[in-house]
C-alpha cells in the first residue's frame, strides 16, 4: 500500500465526516470505499465512450469497465446508444473469449 496526502475542499471534508458518523468506520475506509466506487464509475464512463466511439467491441468494453457482456449491453441501452456490432466485433470477441 501507499500513502496518499491530499488536501480536500471543506465541503468534501465535512461529507466525508458525514459518511464516517452514518457508517461507524473509520475516515480511510471512507475515502478508500469512495475511490473504489469512482474508479469504477470512470472505467464505466470511459468504457461506454470508447464503445459509442467505435473504439472498442462490446466485449472489451466490458473488459475495460470490469462488467459482464451482459452488464455492458444493459448500461449501454439504459445511456440510450444504438448497439452497433460488426463481424469482426464477433470474431474479436470470440477471440478475447478463447484466450481467457
Amino acid at each position: 500500500m501507499e500513502v496518499l496526502s491530499i488536501k480536500l475542499p471543506e465541503d468534501i471534508v465535512r461529507a466525508i465526516q458525514e459518511i464516517e458518523e452514518m457508517e461507524q468506520i473509520d475516515r480511510a475506509t471512507v475515502v478508500r470505499k469512495l475511490l473504489v466506487k469512482a474508479i469504477e464509475k470512470w472505467k464505466e464512463e470511459r468504457a461506454i465512450q470508447m464503445y459509442r466511439d467505435g473504439k472498442v467491441t462490446p466485449w472489451r468494453a466490458a473488459s475495460i469497465a470490469n462488467l459482464s457482456l451482459r452488464e455492458m449491453m444493459k448500461l449501454v441501452a439504459e445511456k440510450g446508444i444504438e448497439m452497433h456490432y460488426t463481424e469482426k466485433d464477433l470474431e474479436e470477441d470470440v477471440n478475447a473469449a478463447l484466450k481467457e
